[in-house]
């Protein structure tokens, strides 16, 4: 069972440096994606976010373990001592961290794992679902019943979040798995903020259905662009060839 899948990232119209990093690991069969989202001033979000893609694909392709949740749970527990080993080693560093999504597609199981505020979405049969949950102060507010959604939307301190690799010696990530049907189309689409607070889960839904790769790419890339791109803005796309 082979993937196809789309890699992007860019720098957002106001900032200096890039602080977003995706990769994908083709391994036989089998699909590992990950993406980070840094914070932590000019230097050390686009340091932390680095080191995590790098430390956390090296921890978790190394692990011979067959318990694959666990193998993501080492690799990002790894990664969080990387990410703080570095951050004491200079004054400019001393506040980076990172968001993390973590995606281990084999056979008809999806094994995940998540910090932050960036986002995993499920696509089964057409239909789009966000499988992680915002680690972040408006979510915080969203489940304490203290705002709406659409007070969410707006929401002046969408950019603080709750928890993020690096910044605590103990890191506790949302970890999960999905059974896939393998007679239904199953895609995932994982992307940083900066893409999620400018298009709405129908707008990415109805992008994400086109047939043509390059032109999914194309839309979500000119609609970012268009609402102004304060931040850097990445994805990953994954389909079945």
């Amino acid at each position: 069972m082979g993937y196809k899948y789309i890699k992007f990232s860019n720098i957002g119209f106001e900032k200096k440096f890039n602080e977003d990093a995706v990769e994908v690991v083709e391994l036989e069969n089998e699909l590992l994606a990950v993406l980070c989202d840094g914070v932590g001033g000019d230097y050390g979000g686009d340091m932390a976010s680095k080191i995590a893609i790098k430390s956390s694909t090296y921890f978790f392709t190394t692990n011979n373990s067959s318990d694959y949740s666990e193998r993501i749970k080492y690799a990002l527990e790894e990664s969080n001592n990387f990410v703080i080993n570095h951050s004491e080693s200079s004054e400019l560093l001393k506040t980076m961290a990172t968001t993390i999504e973590m995606l281990y597609l084999k056979d008809n199981l999806a094994f995940w794992g998540h910090i932050g505020d960036s986002r995993i979405y499920h696509l089964r049969s057409g239909k789009i679902k966000q499988v992680t949950k915002d680690h972040s102060l408006v979510q915080k507010l969203l489940d304490e019943g203290f705002i709406t959604h659409q007070q969410a939307a707006h929401h002046p301190n969408k950019n603080i979040i709750m928890k993020a690799l690096g910044d605590n010696a103990f890191v506790e990530p949302d970890i999960s798995k999905i059974k896939l049907n393998e007679y239904e189309d199953n895609r995932f689409f994982i992307c940083s903020d900066g893409i999620s607070n400018l298009l709405s889960d129908n707008e990415l839904e109805e992008i994400l259905n086109f047939q043509d790769m390059e032109e999914k790419k194309n839309q979500i890339v000119n609609l970012v662009k268009l609402r102004g791109a304060p931040d850097d803005y990445s994805f990953i796309y994954i389909e079945k060839d």
